[in-house]
């Protein structure tokens, strides 16, 4: 077949199965990310049919998705949220980080992936998935409840930490030297304090800049500047997910909401081809020799993440239903997590087996994460179900 005919053949296909995963995890309520995940690794290196002729599409389009995910991320946020949010969550952001880091950089050396496959993996089992959160906290019904605002400081501290982490780990991956790595890290430092700063007293220009009535113009304005500063952070070793998330940031009111509103078939789009990409590129036979480890890291970071939720609404008086519930919703990981094993595996600086490990950690908890906060209140509940009980504080914040 001609090879521009199989690859729009091979992408339609892709495309329309997408659509139907897409709608089976709608009508069990979960995540589509482990869907999508799981369709790649049946189609790519090792499955059962191997898609050769959408390659190099799949591949920009997977850079497209991540950029498309980080700036729309970045659009959820103002500059003074993301200060205030630091400003209440830094202790339990710091928790947070100690101890979600650990048990991934412990496994990578306990695996002898050495100290760049320990950076890969902490970074893996540290960030929970904004998105997954979000949803689920939606989908339940919970945005009212006081325990809402820590998770969602939380979430904060991490999309921070990113922005430090990702220039780290790229440069780190590109084989820098320790004084090359502490320039890129000034550099990123320095971006992420220029853009906060004029986010802060200038970010009603930058929206002016972009904004437009024409959908047209707009849809056109957006894209085109987010691809423009993804591609120079990128030149900068800053990481063109770093550059995305703090455009978004600069971009804010009305402009930010209606960005949101015409990007975000787009970011479902790419970002779906993204996570089949890299199901695609990684062998499932990869996976059953690393999926101890794997089940072993969902163990043990779902309780440090509920650990780390218990604490964090303890501190800020919320009951201990609430408590549970914010821990819960920190649990599933999802897009940063293969965006940090996407990075790694393509740079070549980390076994293949790191993409296995990430795969099958990132299948479990995307699952898993929406499951724990479906459940477990009811669970909190018989348990706490004992004579005598202490009164209750209400767990939802006065309308």
């Amino acid at each position: 077949m001609d090879p521009l005919a199989l690859a729009l053949v091979e992408l339609g296909a892709v495309v329309f199965c997408l659509g139907l995963l897409a709608r089976l995890a709608g009508r069990i309520g979960m995540s589509p990310i482990p869907l999508y995940l799981v369709g790649g690794l049946a189609f790519g290196a090792g499955g059962f049919v191997k898609l050769d002729g959408m390659h190099e599409f799949s591949h920009l389009s997977g850079e497209i998705g991540v950029i498309l995910l980080l700036l729309m991320l970045g659009l959820e946020y103002t500059a003074s949220e993301l200060v205030t949010g630091l400003r209440r969550s830094w202790q339990a952001g710091v928790l947070d980080f100690i101890l979600n880091f650990i048990p991934g950089a412990g496994i990578a050396v306990l695996l002898g992936w050495g100290l760049v496959g320990a950076i890969v993996m902490g970074g893996v089992t540290y960030i929970s998935s904004s998105g997954i959160a979000a949803k689920v906290i939606t989908d339940l019904g919970r945005i009212g409840n006081r325990e809402t605002p820590v998770v969602l400081s939380i979430l904060v501290f991490e999309d921070l930490a990113m922005a430090i982490y990702l220039p780290i780990l790229t440069a780190i991956l590109a084989g820098v030297g320790f004084l090359g790595g502490l320039q890129t890290v000034g550099i990123a430092l320095a971006v992420v304090t220029v853009v906060l700063v004029i986010a802060l007293k200038h970010g009603h220009r930058v929206s002016q800049a972009i904004h437009s009535e024409n959908s047209e113009v707009f849809l056109l304005n957006v894209l085109g500047l987010a691809l423009l500063v993804a591609g120079i952070a990128s030149a900068l070793q800053v990481s063109a997910a770093v550059g995305a998330f703090m455009l978004g940031i600069a971009i804010s009111g009305a402009t930010a909401h209606n960005a949101v509103r015409i990007l975000e078939p787009l970011r479902d789009l790419f970002a779906a081809i993204f996570f089949v990409a890299f199901g695609l590129n990684t062998d499932p036979t990869s996976i059953p020799p690393v999926l101890g480890w794997a089940l072993i890291l969902a163990v043990v970071t779902t309780l440090t993440k509920m650990l780390t939720g218990f604490w964090a609404a303890k501190r800020a008086g919320i009951a201990v239903p609430g408590r549970f519930r914010a821990g819960a919703a920190l649990i599933a990981r999802g897009e940063f997590s293969i965006v940090i094993a996407g990075l790694a595996v393509t740079s070549g600086a980390v076994p293949g087996q790191v993409a296995a490990l990430a795969t099958a950690y990132v299948l479990i908890m995307a699952i898993l994460g929406p499951l724990a906060a479906r459940f477990v209140e009811p669970v909190v509940k018989v348990f706490r179900k004992t004579p005598g009980a202490p009164p209750r504080r209400p767990d939802r914040a006065p309308a």
